[in-house]
């Protein structure tokens, strides 16, 4: 199923992200994972993709078959194309057409000095473009409420994801932040700029401070005075950071869903009991 499909139905989403493990020998132990999100019945789960070589979008791909054919939850594989020409992107959309996986959230990916960038594509909207033109596939794309750290500014944001839509982005899935506000403003400017597409808010509990610190500083999503009290105090206490951490996303959660937003889509980490404590958290809300 297109998970456009869900939201021409009114429907309200809830969703999850995971990544393939490093080596294949691994791709066992996601099992305890997958068991624990798919109990949660979400609508669709997102498979990371790591540029640079064929075994990366093998355990993607794999990763993906096995949600949809064992777990019977429908995958969005991420597809990146920096580094990819157009026959290396023909022969991903073959393999994607073969195996039945009909959602792909469109890529750029980021700039990595030891990987090669290509000519084909310099863009997410040039791979939603090309990809609508290759198969049947429902397009995502990925949004920043923030802006994306390259962008001149919020109306050059705005005109380039207006782009991405206008390509054949059917729904937005956002980069993580921490102050709701910034998102609904970031759903107004899109409302105004055109872009009537789905944008569904990306939430990544706190758990782990080293790890949220890189991820801030790598997507740019700033820190609300809330949330830097919470690393400061807790940063050195595992248990109490963990607890504090889940009531902060839990309390953006449900603030989203009071504010009638299209979905929840959950960077879990491969962290069952997170998603887990979420789910928990929201069971009679959502």
């Amino acid at each position: 199923m297109k998970i456009s499909e869900i939201y021409s139905k009114n429907k309200r989403s809830l969703s999850f992200e995971i990544f393939p493990p490093k080596k294949d020998s691994e791709l066992k132990n996601i099992d305890a994972t997958l068991e624990v999100l798919c109990e949660l019945k979400p609508d669709f789960i997102s498979v990371t993709f790591g540029a640079g070589g064929s075994s990366n979008c093998n355990r993607t791909i794999e990763l993906a078959k096995k949600i949809k054919y064992e777990y019977q939850v429908e995958p969005v594989v991420h597809l990146t194309c920096l580094s990819y020409d157009k026959s290396e992107i023909d022969e991903f959309s073959k393999i994607l057409t073969e195996e039945g996986i009909q959602n792909v959230l469109a890529l750029r990916g980021d700039k990595n000095p030891n990987l090669q960038e290509k000519e084909d594509f310099k863009h997410a909207s040039d791979l939603t473009e090309y990809l609508k033109q290759r198969g049947d596939f429902c397009i995502a794309g990925a949004c920043y409420p923030e802006c994306h750290p390259e962008s001149e500014n919020r109306i050059s944001e705005i005109r380039n994801l207006k782009k991405k839509v206008d390509a054949g982005a059917q729904v937005l899935l956002s980069q993580l932040f921490f102050d709701n506000d910034y998102f609904y403003r970031f759903v107004e400017d899109c409302r105004i700029g055109g872009i009537n597409v789905p944008v569904i808010p990306g939430i990544m509990p706190v758990i782990n401070a080293a790890q949220i610190k890189r991820m801030v500083t790598m997507c740019g999503a700033s820190f609300p005075v809330r949330f830097q009290k919470i690393i400061h105090k807790f940063e050195d206490n595992k248990e109490a950071l963990f607890d504090a951490g889940m009531s902060y996303a839990l309390s953006q959660i449900i603030d989203l869903l009071v504010n009638d937003i299209d979905g929840i889509h959950l960077y879990t980490m491969n962290n069952p009991v997170v998603a887990g404590k979420i789910c928990e958290g929201i069971r009679n809300i959502i």
